[in-house]
Formats: structure tokens, C-alpha cells, sequence
């Protein structure tokens, strides 16, 4: 008789289970929380050293609170996603005001905060609290589509309605933290997107896929779409002292909250865009285009390096700054930028 899906994969992760990742360690709903968001569309080991970093610096959702949102979103840097890092921020800030830096404990009341979703709410309350709340993140969707040969994209809604409903039938009465991370962690080691070690699995007694000999057909794909590129010059705008100009994007949408080079749509609006800022473009110098992609589109930009004079502009205010290129500061960066800076850095 084939045991329980519980039971065999909890025996499992006694055994294989990953158990000393960082936020594994002295587990509380801040530690848990934070690798929740960080793990999303993420790879565990991109994420160690950032949670180290961010633990370091913000011990708990007080100080996370307290930070200027400039120094998480530079920490952030690289991970990606930038409002999720926004909106641990501002979560952080609710928790630290309203909750008196304590945190909800169930999945309604977690849902109710900036950037925690059904699975993250599910996730927290289960490893934190003990309670019994089913998650279903992109590891899971992956176990539970295939044990049970789920067919289509589980971004739908009727796919995922019945992802849902297996995840709740197989989340157990007891030892409720042990047995999400162990389906999450099933998901990241044995059963892969690319390489699924079926063999090895303790769910492949009665996993459809399996039976089938085709994991890789579950779980279905999401339907392929022709991606749009956008394109812009970064203008590197570069005065006397060798320093460069940055701006701080908006709050929200991309890269909100972020620092960046002015940009403009064309070479024959470079020195428009200048005067705009307060500076006469002396001479400037494009390179080669390069390319950067979202999730929804592709980035092609020219960084174009401009030579500027003053010209009664902005000089220093909080949404623009000059900074050397080796040393711009405690600033939320995009990796493009940040790439672009350590290149107009000397070398050592």
C-alpha cells in the first residue's frame, strides 16, 4: 500500500531535506517573510548572500522599517523584481506602526500587507506560526501538476483553482512548517523543470507524470507571446570633476524608486534633454547598444557618455545627483546602471 502524500514526502525531507539555509536558522515571521519575497521567481542561491546582507543590516521589521527606502532598494540591487523590494519597505513600515512590529499570524490578515500573496501568506503562517495553510508557489505548482498530471498553464484560473484545491487536500493537520518547506524544497532539488530525478522522488509510486514516462509535459506552458522591445538612450552626462549625473525614478512603475541616467528617445534630442536639465552638452560619444530584459519586454539602450558644462541647472537636489562612478553611494541602483558605472570606473 502506497502511504500518504504527507507522510512519504515528510520522510523524506527528515532524511534529504535541506535544513541550514539561512532563514532556516532561528526561524521567525520576519526571517521567514523575508526569504519568501526574495525567493520569489528567484533561485535559492542568488538569494543566500542577499538575505545575509539584509539580515545584517535590518535584524528585524523595526529596523527594516526605519531604514531609508534608498538603502534597501541598494541592497536589493541585482535581485531583481525592485517592487518587491519596495513593498517590503513599505509592509515593514505597517508592521513596525500598526502591529506594533509584531506579525500577523494568519493567512487573511498577512494578505491584507503590501506584496504578500495567497502562497507567501500560506508559507509565513505555516513555518512561523505551525498553522495549517496551504502554499502554492512555482516549486509546488510544479509537484502537484505533475504527481497528478494536471494539464494546461497553471497561470489560468481554472488550473490553478485545481492546484489550489490538491494543495489543500494534501497540507497535513500536523507538523505544518516541516511539510511546506519540504514540498518547496521537493520541488527546487528532485523534481526540476529541466532535469527531474524521478527515481529518487517518494512521490513517484503514484505520480501520473511519472507513470506516463513525460514529466516535462507538466505543468503546461504559458502560451508564447512575441515580446516587445523598447529602446532609449542613457544619457551619461559627465562634468569637470569626472562625476555623473543620476536621477531618482518615480515611486511606482519601472524601476520606481531607483536611480538611473536622464534619458531621451534620440541622438537629435540629446542636447534639448540637457538644456531641460540645466547643462549645454559640450560633446558627447555613443557606444554600443546593449540589451536588457524584463519579464514583459526587452530594454535596448545606447549609453551615450555627454560632456557637459552648467548652465544654471539642477545642480544638487534629492531627485538628482552627481556621484563619482566608483563610489556612487548607498543608492538603489538597476543592474544595468550599476553595470554601466563600475565600467566608467578606473581600473585598479
Amino acid at each position: 500500500m502506497v502511504k500518504p502524500f504527507a507522510q512519504r514526502l515528510l520522510a523524506w525531507f527528515d532524511r534529504h531535506g535541506r535544513k541550514d539555509l539561512p532563514w532556516q536558522q532561528d526561524i521567525t515571521p520576519y526571517r521567514v517573510w523575508l526569504s519568501e519575497v526574495m525567493l520569489q521567481q528567484t533561485q535559492v542561491a542568488t538569494v543566500v548572500p542577499y538575505f545575509q546582507r539584509f539580515i545584517s543590516a535590518f535584524p528585524d521589521v523595526t529596523a527594516l522599517a526605519a531604514a531609508p527606502l534608498d538603502e534597501v532598494l541598494h541592497l536589493w540591487t541585482g535581485l531583481g523584481y525592485y517592487a518587491r523590494g519596495r513593498n517590503l519597505h513599505k509592509t515593514a513600515g505597517i508592521i513596525a506602526a500598526d502591529c506594533d512590529g509584531v506579525f500577523p499570524d494568519t493567512v487573511e490578515s498577512l494578505q491584507q500587507l503590501p506584496g504578500i500573496g495567497r502562497s507567501t501568506a500560506g508559507a509565513i503562517s505555516a513555518i512561523a506560526f505551525g498553522a495549517r495553510a496551504p502554499i502554492l508557489d512555482g516549486n509546488v505548482k510544479r509537484v502537484l501538476a505533475r504527481h497528478g498530471a494536471i494539464e494546461g498553464y497553471p497561470g489560468t484560473s481554472d488550473v490553478a483553482k485545481t492546484l489550489w484545491q490538491l494543495a489543500d487536500n494534501y497540507t497535513p493537520h500536523l507538523r505544518c512548517g516541516d511539510y511546506t518547506q519540504a514540498i518547496m524544497d521537493l520541488g527546487a532539488t528532485l523534481c526540476t523543470r529541466s532535469a527531474p530525478d524521478c527515481k529518487r522522488c517518494p512521490l513517484n509510486a503514484d505520480c501520473r507524470a511519472c507513470q506516463l514516462g513525460d514529466p516535462h509535459r507538466f505543468p503546461g506552458k504559458k502560451p508564447s507571446k512575441k515580446i516587445p522591445i523598447k529602446t532609449t538612450l542613457f544619457l551619461i552626462l559627465e562634468n569637470a570633476a569626472n562625476e555623473v549625473l543620476l536621477q531618482q525614478r518615480p515611486a511606482q512603475g519601472l524601476w520606481g524608486g531607483l536611480w538611473t541616467f536622464p534619458e531621451c528617445d534620440a541622438e537629435a534630442n540629446i542636447n534639448d534633454t540637457c538644456v531641460q536639465l540645466g547643462y549645454r552638452a559640450i560633446h558627447w560619444q555613443a557606444a554600443p547598444m546593449q540589451r536588457h530584459t524584463f519579464s514583459h519586454f526587452h530594454l535596448d539602450f545606447t549609453p551615450v557618455r555627454v560632456s557637459v558644462a552648467d548652465n544654471g541647472g539642477i545642480a544638487e537636489r534629492p531627485a538628482a545627483r552627481w556621484v563619482m562612478p566608483c563610489a556612487p553611494g548607498n543608492l538603489g541602483l538597476p543592474q544595468p546602471i550599476k553595470a554601466l558605472l563600475q565600467q566608467l570606473s578606473p581600473a585598479d
